[in-house]
């Protein structure tokens, strides 16, 4: 048994303590709050001072996938032969070995949803995973956490290039919509009873049954405005679930979000305009669609930001009008709720995993330092 006892605790669950206790048993907080007997013989670890708060989630990154030592080595982002892969699973490509790993910890970043990039229209299957661990499938909080779309500029440039569909976006919403077409056909023959019309498997296919079916998510890539819209209407044109990653001009259409409640991961805040549709980028964009009742979560996509600067990216969009709770909120508790993993992780209650940081001073604040980290109760060698 373990006690982290005499903290500031920020539980992201509507009640904070001035000077409060975490209790963790088996990896899971078992008690929190002020004037918490601690059992004899548990293990105590005085933050007096400190504050004590959620690991922080990020909801988009390539952690594992896109390693940043290795090029071709540990690339393993994109399958660029086939726009249409939805069969392909990050579990797959994800190596916990991964420099990025250690940097996410000392940054405080305990819970992370990894998988492909965006260069196909649908480019396979996300999971989310603890950053800490030798197996993967250990670290797996959910699999599959969502299927990967790409709308807008990449699948145009990395097909069209070849004189290979897509070409347009016209071509890239065609390929989205037929894929879920031939999904629903494949499930209407599912479901035919007599065994001599069964279809042989398609794994393809497999994969987008799981969207129709609501077991996961569409993550859908998109940048401008009108791309969001595009991923909006095929949505509710097919009646799928979606989240927009990205979300880079969220801000000039934030009724049509909040009124579908369609939530938002935002980010890289710290990069350049590297192509046209990030032209109209500000840090901005989270406070606004937080302000108008949209589910927001800010994101690195490392390694385009180095995953510990999470809560710096935080810090920028406070700066930009964001309030420091819906900042706070945008890399614990909303990222936890978006991916369907906030029974475990995302706020400290008695029930949940004990992955909590302690912190020299204000999560949001340049100067403040990760002092220790602990995952599923156990104490992370942050060296």
């Amino acid at each position: 048994m373990l006690a982290i006892t005499n903290g500031k605790i920020i539980t992201m669950a509507g009640r904070n303590f001035a000077c409060g206790t975490v209790l963790i048993e088996a990896g899971k907080i078992i008690a929190i709050g002020e004037n918490i007997d601690i059992p004899v013989g548990a293990e105590v670890i005085d933050v007096q001072g400190k504050l004590v708060m959620p690991g922080l989630i990020d909801a988009h990154c390539h952690l594992g996938i896109l390693e940043e030592i290795y090029r071709i080595e540990g690339d393993d982002l994109n399958e660029i032969t086939d726009p249409v892969t939805p069969h392909l699973r990050a579990i797959d490509a994800v190596n916990p070995e991964d420099e990025g790993f250690r940097d996410a910890l000392r940054g405080g970043v305990t819970t992370v949803c990894t998988g492909p990039g965006s260069a196909n229209v649908l480019g396979g299957e996300n999971v989310v995973i603890k950053t800490y661990g030798r197996v993967i499938d250990r670290m797996v909080v959910r699999q599959p956490a969502g299927l990967k779309v790409a709308l807008g500029e990449n699948p145009k440039r990395i097909y069209g290039g070849n004189k290979k569909a897509p070409l347009t976006r016209m071509a890239t919403a065609a390929l989205l919509r037929e894929t879920l077409t031939k999904a629903q056909n494949y499930l209407r023959k599912l479901k035919v009873e007599r065994s001599a019309d069964m279809p042989e498997r398609d794994l393809r296919l497999e994969a987008v049954i799981k969207v129709l079916e609501h077991q996961m998510p569409l993550r859908v890539h998109a940048h401008r405005a009108d791309d969001i819209i595009t991923a909006v209407r095929i949505a509710e044109e097919f009646d799928v679930e979606i989240c927009i990653e990205h979300c880079t001009e969220g801000h000039k259409i934030v009724e049509e979000l909040a009124k579908r409640q369609i939530p938002a991961l935002v980010g890289p805040l710290m990069s350049n305009r590297a192509k046209v549709e990030l032209k109209d980028r500000t840090p901005a964009t989270p406070g606004i669609l937080a302000r108008a009742g949209v589910p927001v979560a800010i994101i690195t996509d490392h390694p385009v930001v180095p995953i510990e600067f999470l809560s710096l990216c935080a810090g920028l969009a406070v700066k930009a009008g964001m309030s420091e709770e819906d900042a706070l909120k945008a890399i614990t508790i909303n990222p936890a709720r978006i991916l369907g993993v906030d029974d475990r992780v995302g706020s400290l209650e008695v029930g949940k995993d004990a992955d909590l940081i302690v912190a020299d001073g204000p999560i949001l604040e340049l100067k403040t330092r990760i002092e220790l980290v602990l995952v599923e109760g156990q104490i992370i060698d942050l060296n």
